[in-house]
């Protein structure tokens, strides 16, 4: 259990014949309270605020990522904010946009990032961008001529987990293998950049579709019968998949085109460092006051386990079955299956986020309902109200590490989504505004998307499409350090 959480809090009209009304008028009480902070953005469109605006940029657009934001989100808050040189951290660096979007305009990155799928994009593209040479690039274009895995007789078996077992047709697993065989060959620079270049497609050549809470199974896999079986269309062959992606990739690094700009001035890039792990391991061991700003996308509240939809990545990465399990309750809780954790012995100083968060009255009001709606075997899941509550102390928590770990006057951007459970609109951008001026920020602002989210598929039927806001906070930290 989290140390210092109380559940006895009570909701009024709990009992009522309308149980969400107490909720509603604690939620209209923090709009108010905020109303002069939200502004509608038509400029942040949902494509911005995604990974679909990467889908044109190279580098970015190498690995479908479909958590992250854009690269033109970053340069356009940056630009807006006059963000110009200093260092920026990003606590959930997921592939890295952060990272790099700040870097090409010579600010330098901190990141940290728990699961090795985006540990490993981020360490790749360093090596693209800072390691590799006209040699390693010309063995890449040699790959592609002449498809050199075909002519490997040794194979590498392709690991497996449990819930990825049966992905890959006959053909695509046994050519997977020739070609983790055929990379044993090359250099280290080079053979992670094929091992990268395979972990791109291997959605596209398996039987499986990412679907945020699960992996979905195509009906020719013989998985997932039922409502989650459905039909994926063309699977690519391993050899069409792998040559499309080093041609993209090969075009992108071109020599010629790395080295052409139209203005050739020199700029410095600023220096990318990542912490592989956990933020809340993280964090309190970074110095205080060091960053300039931070940029980041958290894990939303939306039971999207992404130990399970990106399992393919994870086991071609040598991750068993208990690195699986330990990965899923090291992350930031936002899945049904993470177990409460005790942030007072991961770090006593978050006392004040544990109180914050304790004494909140509308988040508070929502944990009572959704604890009561368990007890009436209401919800479709019982680990909601566990998922969260451990999401927003931790959250408090980070919030917490994210001021004493900035410069004062600094900024805070971060991109989230409302979210709702049992008919309970929960205002994630409120609530965690509500902790940042408590712990010391004041929120400049909520930038609000033109076009909100509506319900999910699960609750259109009981609820409508009653929308939910999609924001970008921005906070910045107070010139007096109260913590």
């Amino acid at each position: 259990m989290i140390m210092g959480v109380s559940t006895s809090h009570p909701l009024s009209d709990l009992e009522s014949n309308n149980p969400l009304e107490g909720i509603r008028s604690l939620d209209q009480n923090l709009v108010r309270l905020f109303q002069d902070k939200f502004i509608l953005q038509p400029s942040l469109t949902r494509s911005l605020v995604s990974f679909q605006a990467n889908k044109t940029r190279s580098s970015y657009r190498w690995y479908k990522y479909k958590e992250a934001f854009s690269a033109s989100l970053v340069e356009y808050l940056l630009d807006k904010y006059g963000i110009l040189t200093g260092k920026i951290l990003d606590p959930f660096a997921g592939s890295g946009t952060a990272l790099f979007a700040t870097s090409k305009v010579g600010i330098d990155a901190d990141g940290i990032e728990l699961l090795p799928i985006g540990q490993q994009i981020i360490k790749t593209k360093q090596i693209i961008d800072f390691e590799f040479t006209d040699e390693d690039f010309l063995i890449l274009q040699e790959w592609l001529k002449f498809q050199i895995w075909k002519n490997c007789e040794n194979k590498i078996i392709l690991p497996e987990l449990r819930v990825t077992k049966s992905a890959y047709s006959r053909t695509n697993k046994d050519a997977i293998e020739q070609y983790l065989g055929a990379c044993e060959r090359e250099n280290s620079k080079v053979r992670s950049v094929l091992h990268f270049v395979l972990l791109c497609v291997l959605e596209s050549i398996s039987y499986t579709r990412k679907d945020g809470q699960y992996l979905r199974w195509d009906y020719r896999s013989g998985h997932g019968q039922g409502k989650k079986s459905f039909n994926k269309g063309k699977i690519l062959d391993f050899d069409e998949a792998i040559c499309q992606k080093l041609h993209e990739i090969i075009n992108d690094i071109s020599p010629s085109i790395k080295q052409m700009e139209l203005f050739p001035v020199e700029k410095r890039q600023g220096v990318i460092n990542l912490y592989s792990g956990s933020c809340l391991q993280v964090m309190p061991n970074l110095p205080k006051a060091e960053y300039d700003a931070i940029i980041t996308s958290p894990p939303y509240c939306n039971r999207y386990d992404y130990t399970r939809t990106y399992a393919l990545e994870l086991a071609l990465l040598g991750i068993n079955e208990k690195d699986l399990v330990k990965l899923r309750q090291e992350m930031l809780s936002c899945t049904v299956e993470n177990k409460p954790k005790d942030v007072l012995t991961i770090n006593p100083f978050w006392q004040k986020a544990v109180a914050i968060a304790e004494q909140h009255e509308l988040l508070q009001a929502i944990l009572t309902y959704l604890d009561y709606q368990k007890t009436q075997r209401a919800l479709n899941n019982n680990g909601i109200p566990r998922m969260v509550r451990g999401y927003f102390y931790e959250m408090a928590c980070v919030i917490q590490e994210c001021f004493r770990v900035l410069k004062p006057n600094a900024l805070l951007f971060m991109v989230n989504d409302n979210v709702r459970y049992a008919g309970a609109s929960i205002s994630v951008d409120l609530i965690l505004s509500s902790f940042a001026e408590k712990l010391g920020f004041s929120v400049e602002s909520i930038l609000v998307l033109p076009s909100d989210k509506g319900n999910s598929s699960q609750q259109m039927g009981n609820h409508g499409r009653e929308s939910l806001r999609k924001c970008v906070y921005v906070w910045r930290k107070n010139s007096v350090d109260n913590n």
